[in-house]
């Protein structure tokens, strides 16, 4: 238990540190600071995974990193959906860091809770691991056959449904979610934009999680891998934010290791089953050829002359 509240305390902390001290005022995230941001959260990643290793052994640090590395790759997709979100909304670039910042606080109140609800269903019902495995296996070549389809935060039935209830004002008001207007209140559109950013990693968060139970159905190594994962991804925005179209094969390794941990899965109670260090190995191996062939091969884009 005591590994439970030091770790909870020491997450809480940070984010108290983040919104407090580095982050009080409403700005423009440079790429060196996200850089800067980015190193932070990966390096303390591998700190952890370090204590884990010598707390517990070998084999729970390298299911650790193999589920940090799955969730933190699989986080590239919420990048290119952000991008589409703040540019539908005209979402002043000052003003992205706070919607990422309490929208990853949802996240990990929501990635606690199925967490906890997967780790209950594994526990009671073990069958239900070929569920997933079917599950990841189809949303892995769903991604890589399937057409991509634009986000219309307009049909979002979460936002429709919370306008009923809440009057929306035509205007932003600084980085504020709400405003007091003819003794009202009011949301503003940076409301509107957290709830849509909120549902979007609330349906990535039905493909990553599964994909960790592949690894391992320990809850702490499940948590902690989500969870640094998920601390990571708002400065992996801002500097991953305005290259993302250079890695145009990326989508394809995600695509693969979404339906290799779901093999993996379907594998697990027989003779053929995948050890973790292998599929430790083979995520990593995906994820850099994936990047290198992107920037051997760039897309080709139409030059329009004007």
């Amino acid at each position: 238990m005591w590994i439970w509240v030091s770790f909870v305390a020491f997450i809480l902390s940070m984010l108290a540190l983040d919104l407090g001290v580095f982050n009080r005022k409403s700005h423009t995230m440079t790429v060196k600071q996200a850089l800067s941001w980015t190193a932070v959260w990966v390096s303390l990643s591998l700190v952890f995974c370090a204590g884990i290793y010598f707390l517990r052994g070998s084999q729970s640090a390298v299911e650790f990193l193999t589920g940090y590395l799955i969730e933190y790759s699989l986080s590239v997709d919420n990048i290119f959906v952000f991008l589409l979100i703040f540019g539908f909304f005209q979402v002043a670039p000052e003003l992205q860091h706070k919607v990422l910042f309490w929208g990853i606080i949802g996240a990990l109140i929501m990635r606690a809770v199925m967490i906890t609800i997967g780790a209950a269903l594994l526990h009671n019902f073990e069958w239900i691991i070929y569920v997933f495995g079917a599950f990841l296996v189809f949303t892995g070549l769903k991604l890589a056959f399937g057409k991509d389809t634009d986000v219309d935060p307009e049909k979002n039935p979460i936002v429709n449904f919370a306008k009923r209830f809440v009057p929306v004002t035509d205007d932003y008001h600084g980085d504020r979610f709400f405003v007091q207007r003819d003794g009202r209140r009011w949301a503003t559109p940076l409301f509107i934009v957290l709830i849509v950013v909120e549902t979007t990693d609330l349906v990535f968060a039905v493909d990553s999680i599964p994909a960790i139970f592949g690894v391992t159905k320990d809850p702490f190594i499940v948590f902690t891998s989500n969870i640094f994962a998920i601390l990571g991804l708002r400065s992996l925005y801002f500097a991953l934010s305005g290259v993302m179209d250079k890695f145009h094969y990326l989508k394809y390794a995600l695509s693969f290791i979404l339906s290799f941990i779901g093999v993996k899965m379907l594998l697990s109670h027989t003779a053929a089953k995948i050890p973790t260090p292998y599929a430790l190995a083979i995520v990593a191996l995906a994820l850099v050829v994936a990047v290198v062939a992107s920037l051997l091969k760039p897309q080709k884009h139409e030059n329009l002359e004007v």
